[in-house]
Formats: structure tokens, sequence, C-alpha cells
């Protein structure tokens, strides 16, 4: 089976785990104040697990020379995001020009990336996704947070290095170097908790999209125009890139589909927090979540294409 009819098959069934987490919504087992509470149980303690045992593999020389490269295209394709955005979404008076571009910009990695990733490559590939979430952190508490909030504060910089993704990044680093391993029984009861993170990151998914107007959300022509660029276009451009690169196919598509992964919903949390128009930006974030079921297949068929082709 190759590798985009691999990504339809888990979009399918991240999409049905996002239709659950509607029809729980729908149906008020999950509260928006339990949803924000699965949030975090995702973001702060089952995706840092995810990517701890990652690194619980042995030391090979080709390992670290590929995340070298992962981090490397990882700045490169934000590098090419960041000034796609800026060109194509031109500021304009009476529109929401930060948040759109943050939505372009930023995807959903974590919580999209680590299961398609895995899905594919397995440990390596979410070995290699720890770059570019990484990375994502790193522009996301500084270009990210400016672009919203219209302020320079570096000390939103701090934030970076003690949130658990970091953290487990950096300790997982340490073990990986010096080969210390987890003991067998503490590790199979952290791999019951990374099991969990595709049902409940989706599910926290839907729960988030369910309080959108579809409706309203249909009539709105400029989020088609955001979806194309930010599932379609830049991908496309950061696609062609890569392809002239003589990259593992393992650390290409990783990035590739990290970079290409939805709107994040940090973009949300964002928009609330500095009081922005936090309702446009949930509905982007419902359009490219629910349009990346078709998107990331073509992407990764485009990317296969164009590297026979190159």
């Amino acid at each position: 089976m190759d590798s985009a009819q691999t990504i339809l098959n888990q979009t399918i069934i991240m999409l049905i785990l996002i239709v659950t987490g509607i029809i729980c919504k729908k149906t008020n087992i999950i509260s928006e104040t339990g949803n924000k509470d699965l949030s975090k149980l995702v973001l702060n303690v089952v995706n840092p697990i995810v990517i701890l045992m990652a690194y619980q593999t042995d030391y090979k020389p080709y390992l670290v020379k590929n995340l070298l490269i992962s981090f490397a295209l990882s700045v490169l394709s934000y590098a090419v995001f960041i000034t796609a955005a800026y060109i194509l979404i031109p500021a304009k008076e009476n529109r929401e020009t930060s948040i759109e571009r943050f939505s372009a910009i930023y995807s959903n990695c974590g919580f999209m990336g680590i299961p398609l990733v895995d899905a594919i490559f397995g440990f390596e590939g979410v070995f290699y996704l720890t770059a570019f979430i990484t990375t994502f952190n790193l522009f996301v508490w500084t270009h990210g947070v400016i672009l919203i909030s219209g302020e320079k504060q570096l000390k939103n910089i701090a934030k970076i290095f003690y949130s658990p993704v970091i953290i487990s990044i950096a300790l997982g680093i340490i073990m990986f170097f010096f080969q210390i391993r987890i003991p067998e029984n503490p590790t199979k009861a952290l791999d019951f908790i990374a099991s969990l993170n595709t049902p409940l990151a989706m599910i926290v998914s839907g729960v988030t999209i369910a309080d959108t107007n579809v409706i309203a959300l249909i009539k709105k022509v400029r989020i088609y125009y955001i979806c194309l660029l930010k599932l379609i276009l830049i991908p496309v451009i950061v696609t062609v890139i890569f392809a002239f690169f003589n990259i593992n196919e393992c650390v290409r598509l990783t990035v590739i589909i990290a970079a290409s992964a939805p709107s994040a919903a940090m973009c949300t949390l964002q928009c609330i927090k500095y009081n922005k128009n936090s309702l446009y930006a949930s509905e982007i974030f419902a359009a490219t979540t629910i349009l990346s079921v078709i998107a990331l297949p073509f992407i990764v068929k485009f990317d296969n294409l164009v590297c026979n082709f190159i």
C-alpha cells in the first residue's frame, strides 16, 4: 500500500473520530470545560509521551543525520510558509489578516501530524517529527504570538523551553544519545497512554468543530481561499522545493505531512486570549480539518509524482 493510500485510510479513520467528538458535544456527553481538560491531557501528557517513546530506540548514526536534516527542512518550510502567507494574504482594511496568516502558516502538527506519520513510518517518523514540532514551538511562541497580539513580547520565548512537549524532546534526546532505556513495565504503561493520542486528539477536534455554524461557514467564500492556501498551494510549493534535494523519503514526507496538516487550533486559543475574532479562527480550523481528508492524500500523491518526475 502506498503512502497516499495509507494517508487516505488514516484520515478517514480520523474523520470518523472527529464525527464522534461532534456527536459527544451535541449530546452533551462532553462539555466545553471537559473538552478543554481533554485538550490539556493530549497536549501536556499524551503527546509528550508519544514523543518520548519515539526516542526509546537504538542509537544509529543515520537517525541523527536525518533528525538534523528534518530540523533544516522544518525551518525552510516555515520560511516558505511565512513568506507565501504575507504575499498571498496582503493586509487590507476590515479583514482579519493576522488570523488568516496565522492559520495559513501554522499547522496542527501535533494533533494531526503524530497519528498520520506514525501510521506510515512508525517510531522513526515520529522521531523525525519531533524536529518539526520543536521548530513549530519556536516560531509559534515568537512570530505567531506577535502576529496575533500585535505586540513584541520576549517573555513568550521562555514558554517554549518549559512546555511539556519541548521537555519530552530534550529528555528523549538525552536518553537516546546515552542509550538510557525505560524498564519493561513502565514502557508498557507509557505505550498504553501513547495509544490514546489519535482517538483523544480527534475527539477533541470534533468537539471544537461542533460549535461552528456550518451553514454560515459554507457561505464564507474567503475561508475557501485560506483553505486552498493552507492545504494545497503552499504545501505544493514546499513539496516542489524539497524534491530538488536528495532527501530520505521518511524525512521528506514527515515534514511535508506535518506542514500540510490543517490549521493549528492554537490560533483560536490565542484569539481568545488577545480578544480577537476567535469565531473566525475556529471556522478556519473546522474547514481545514474537514477538507484535509481530501487534501493530505493529494499532497502525498503529488510528492510521489514530483519526485519521480525530477
